[in-house]
């Protein structure tokens, strides 16, 4: 058995041709949707990027109990799980958060990883001198002007290195059995720097000021006139990762891997490009459709089933279906599904989810309406760990003067954990403080938030239920106003 996981980051569907896109060339996508299941109702759980990877490891939702940080010491690892039970794990990946502190346990838990540097500021290249960083809109740091300069053509690019590294590893491996391969690449993840080759694919003539890397906020006056570029240099990026999806498609048929081969595409979130006013992710808007809706598609080699699935999926289901694919059990602690009936004939998986950030919002889907409940940020948050990191830096000395030790979890193997009082974003005023009710098959925008009693009720009842079958501390309980459901 094999397989291969091809990760983006900050991949919005609707720029997807399988999706409904008609104007960014994804013709490799388009090519891979023909031939396995195309999932329409999948969204994130945990957000942004490394509580995502940590439900992609672990099967189950971060933001109840944590932020951003590592892996904790009592997590069960999918990639780990796969190493002890005789499968390969083998990871490649320019997503620079693995080798920062609050990214540094996830990498290591495969059988073997190479990183590619370069990514986002990603302090690679040493230049001591003068850097003349350009006029622009929105963000362009010292170190990104430095680490694009050594990147002259496209195989410099960090995305180049990472497939690169993939396809070495099928040349090296297609006959080999047991392994599973994880190709994962920070695009099109902000900025959005590509060739020329692919920038004017959707633009010839632009003489605005420099501009491709928003920042985590509305979208300014003087940014309005210039929202139109930026998607086209966010398109031209995607065009990109297309391109480089298309050479794994192009391995898997030299090599036939198709007749015993899992692979599954698939991203952490997606980004905001205007809509809703609001640039880029994590901000407090941040459950709308352009974030938490994601694509999802997945080729199985037992059922080679292709077609639309309108089974409602999530982030957390992907380790348990790898498992449950080599046939290494599930542990207990993984409350994610396995996928396999819902690929072959659409088997439905979950009536509702809920998904969000730490400290924000919690949203529920059926799939058919939203809810989003925002907190009671009167109420204290904490950060439970082992692992006291955030994303650059380790907690401070300061932060950890009132830490407590909380009871074990049911999930933690009987660890007690730091409990950590938190202050994170999303205590501050947020644009949305009222409670928003979508109908997303009659208003797939979101732009008419509606109010309806009974449903509402029925959306925190199942809020309720989650977050105890998530076994949410009782302060989240508090947060959500949900404490008189349990």
């Amino acid at each position: 058995m094999k397989a291969i996981m091809v990760t983006y980051d900050s991949l919005n569907r609707r720029f997807l041709s399988p999706y409904g896109c008609d104007w960014v060339q994804t013709p490799n996508f388009e090519r891979l949707a023909e031939k396995c299941a195309v999932f329409d109702t999948c969204y994130v759980g945990s957000m942004p990027c490394m509580p995502a990877r940590r439900e992609l490891h672990t099967g189950r939702y971060n933001f109840l109990h944590r932020s951003w940080g590592p892996m904790e010491p009592y997590d069960d690892s999918m990639p780990q799980l796969l190493k002890e039970n005789g499968i390969h794990s083998h990871l490649t990946s320019d997503h620079g958060h693995y080798w920062e502190d609050g990214g540094c346990t996830y990498h290591t838990r495969y059988s073997t990883w190479e990183c590619h540097r370069g990514q986002e500021g990603d302090p690679w290249k040493p230049v001591a001198g003068e850097v003349e960083v350009p006029e622009h809109l929105g963000q362009l740091w010292r170190q990104d002007v430095v680490n694009r300069s050594y990147m002259k053509t496209e195989a410099d690019q960090p995305q180049s290195k990472t497939f690169g590294a993939g396809l070495e590893f099928l040349d090296v491996n297609h006959d080999a059995d047991n392994w599973f391969l994880h190709v994962e690449t920070f695009d099109p993840h902000e900025p959005f720097f590509s060739m020329p080759e692919y920038r004017e694919l959707y633009e010839q003539d632009y003489d605005g000021p420099f501009f491709d890397w928003p920042g985590y906020h509305p979208v300014k006056e003087e940014e309005k006139p210039y929202v139109e570029h930026v998607r086209n240099m966010y398109a031209a990026l995607v065009t990109m990762c297309d391109r480089n999806l298309g050479k794994i498609l192009d391995k898997m048929d030299e090599y036939g891997l198709w007749e015993d081969t899992l692979l599954i595409v698939n991203t952490d979130h997606g980004f905001f490009l205007g809509e809703h006013g609001w640039w880029a992710k994590s901000n407090p808007m941040n459950l709308y459709e352009e974030v938490a809706h994601t694509p999802l598609l997945i080729y199985d080699p037992r059922s080679k089933a292709a077609g639309r699935r309108s089974a409602l999926v999530q982030t957390i289901d992907l380790a348990p279906t790898v498992l449950e694919y080599f046939g290494v059990p599930v542990p207990e602690s993984m409350l994610g599904k396995v996928l396999k009936d819902a690929v072959a004939f659409d088997a439905p998986v979950r009536e509702t989810c809920i998904y969000g950030v730490h400290g924000g919002p919690v949203a529920c889907t059926d799939g058919t309406y939203t809810y989003i409940l925002p907190p009671d940020k009167r109420e204290q948050l904490y950060e439970y760990t082992l692992m006291p990191t955030h994303m650059r830096a380790m907690f401070s000395p300061e932060e950890l003067r009132d830490m407590s030790l909380s009871q074990p979890f049911p999930f933690t193997k009987g660890c007690p954990l730091m409990k950590i009082p938190a202050d994170p974003f999303y205590n501050r005023p947020a644009l949305e403080e009222q409670t928003l009710l979508f109908d997303l098959k009659q208003d797939p925008w979101q732009e008419r938030p509606f109010r309806e009693e009974k449903l509402e009720a029925r959306f925190r009842r199942e809020i309720a239920r989650h977050l105890q079958e998530n076994d949410a501390p009782e302060e989240q309980l508090v947060r959500m106003g949900l404490k008189d459901l349990c």
